[in-house]
């Protein structure tokens, strides 16, 4: 998951979404004078009755994903929230993301997300100093290193299933680097979609984007095969980077990438772009979606917590209520949904305290605050109905230290990377995975030297005559989800069937059903109360318990196994 780190056929008319383009577009509203919000229509009540009440309200409609009965709106009524949220035809309210321009009060300094402790573990281990690496000239150059394709078997089920073109693999999250050498033989540009809108500041003048006039393109509407924070490249890449002598291959080389990017530049994924993206995965014939991401700014959305206020209530119900019923139009559309289960080593089947949330200010003065989160909460996407949720293990098979867990939650493991799950626990770069790396982040990162070689030991350069490209590694359940999305793919070219639209498709839940059938199940530990000791490069110790619940076929750290690749495409 991003801090955790999160589709295409060509154009296609969105007949469920009204006033969604092939690239979102920036309102010219003024921040100090608009406020954003999103607004959930009841179900079965008319969409002009919805918006009628919108109108009534002081409020501007800027676009409606019908699908869902979900609104984008602006207003300039300060009374907005409670002059609508208890008409008829209205079922939810939330604040959106800051509208517009840089507030004037806006600080300068790119930071990075001081709550983002996932965001933390995915870059885990990146110190300086190159290190050297051989090729396997008989493999995907880089194959040597990718223990996570031997774990789950994915490399000797390439002998029976590649993966088929016709099989279309949505990718939510930060963007796709379409033209990376190891991605750009299976990226789809005329299906992907970028449905954000950068934002460069939050209501308390913090960076969150950046300014637009620093970006590559000098523009807050990014194109549709760009990623300007990395995240969802190594996602796509460890789906479907092809075999194709250079680097790496992913799960399900032969299928097509579609990047259907939810997710800005600085991992925040608003409410509003999750679900366009999955309405539009539906629409368009994706077989399955990842989803390595939360919905912001809640963590954990709660209906009747006593530490929210009645608005933070309203808005946390309209995010499950939104989220779900747009997860729902992509599974009857025959959408595979995969996300990933947290990185924040925690059992959602537990009371958690969480301090991060609401870790985006929409309104001046917003900050996260300590609150208790009971099991009844629940965090969107990874714990809405018809979605397989995923853990992270190490080398080892292991369940990684900061992989979330919890008896009923997980559905499934796969290998996300544990750069401590090493004899002496100290830390090791390559126990996290390797996937592709955009090199316009190398460059600006200063991660490559003149001549375009590493200068870190997290950075892997591999070239094939005189093509180059770039990987880099990471660890997450962020990273665990794709592989299993990968299997999930796979599952789908050997099985599905013509879908109408020269495609293939097969039902979700047998998809799960074989996921989970064919797993390899993991009892879990002896004794289940597993104690993880990290031996930091600073010199502290720091130990963990963590208590796995459960049988063998299916437990808190496992669900029903780790998904195996060859198994999947050989019943």
């Amino acid at each position: 998951m991003r801090r955790v780190f999160v589709v295409t056929a060509a154009a296609a008319v969105i007949a469920a979404t009204v006033a969604i383009p092939a690239q979102a577009v920036r309102t010219t509203a003024d921040p100090a004078a608009a406020t954003g919000y999103v607004v959930l229509f009841k179900e079965g009540a008319a969409a002009e009755d919805a918006q009628k009440a919108i109108r009534a309200a002081g409020g501007t409609v800027v676009k409606v994903n019908t699908a869902v009965g979900l609104a984008t709106v602006t207003t300039t009524n300060a009374a907005f929230l409670s002059a609508i949220k208890d008409n008829a035809a209205i079922d939810g309210v939330a604040r959106d993301r800051i509208i517009g321009s840089v507030p004037k009060a806006a600080k300068t300094a790119f930071g990075a997300r001081a709550t983002d402790q996932a965001n933390a573990v995915e870059k885990e281990g990146r110190e300086h100093g190159a290190v050297k690496r051989g090729r396997n000239p008989k493999a995907e150059p880089l194959s040597d290193l990718q223990w996570d394709m031997k774990q789950i078997h994915a490399d000797e089920a390439h002998k029976y299933e590649k993966g088929d073109s016709k099989v279309l693999v949505g990718v939510l999250d930060t963007g796709v680097d379409g033209s990376h050498p190891d991605i750009a033989p299976n990226f789809s540009r005329s299906l992907s979609r970028n449905f954000t809108v950068d934002v460069p500041y939050d209501a308390n003048g913090d960076v969150v984007d950046g300014p637009c006039e620093e970006e590559p393109d000098q523009s807050c509407n990014d194109p549709n095969d760009v990623d300007e924070g990395g995240h969802g490249t190594h996602v796509a890449s460890s789906i479907a980077s092809p075999i194709n002598k250079l680097g790496i291959s992913g799960v399900a080389p032969g299928v097509t990438l579609v990047n259907l990017r939810a997710g800005q530049d600085s991992g925040y994924f608003f409410l509003q772009p999750t679900v366009d993206a999955l309405t539009y995965a539906g629409d368009i014939g994706v077989d399955v979606v990842n989803m390595s991401y939360y919905i912001d700014p809640w963590l954990f959305n709660c209906t009747d917590n006593p530490a929210d206020s009645p608005d933070s209530r309203l808005e946390q119900a309209t995010i499950i209520k939104a989220t779900q019923r747009a997860l729902n139009y992509a599974h009857r559309h025959g959408v595979t949904l995969v996300a990933a289960a947290g990185n924040q080593a925690a059992d959602y089947t537990k009371d958690y305290l969480d301090t991060s949330s609401p870790d985006f200010a929409s309104v001046p003065g917003q900050a996260p605050y300590s609150r208790t989160i009971p099991s009844s909460c629940v965090s969107m996407p990874t714990e809405g109905e018809h979605v397989i949720s995923v853990s992270a293990t190490g080398i080892s098979k292991r369940k990684a230290y900061y992989s979330s867990y919890g008896n009923g939650f997980v559905d499934i493991a796969s290998p996300g990377g544990d750069v401590y799950d090493t004899p002496d626990n100290t830390r090791d770069i390559t126990k996290a995975t390797l996937s592709a790396y955009p090199k316009s982040l190398a460059i600006a990162n200063g991660e490559i030297d003149a001549d375009g070689n590493p200068t870190v030991n997290y950075v892997v350069k591999d070239c094939a005559g005189t093509t180059c490209a770039y990987y880099q590694y990471l660890q997450g359940t962020s990273m665990a989800s794709p592989r299993a999305a990968g299997v999930a793919a796979l599952i789908v070219s050997k099985y599905g069937h013509r879908d109408g639209r020269n495609g293939k498709t097969l039902d979700p839940d047998t998809v799960e059903a074989i996921m989970k059938g064919t797993a390899t199940k993991t009892s879990c530990p002896n004794p289940p109360a597993y104690t993880y000791t990290r031996i930091l490069p600073t010199g502290p110790t720091v130990t963990a318990t963590h208590t796995c619940e459960g049988t063998t076929p299916s437990n808190g750290f496992y669900g029903k196994g780790i998904v195996d690749a060859l198994r999947a495409v050989r019943l």
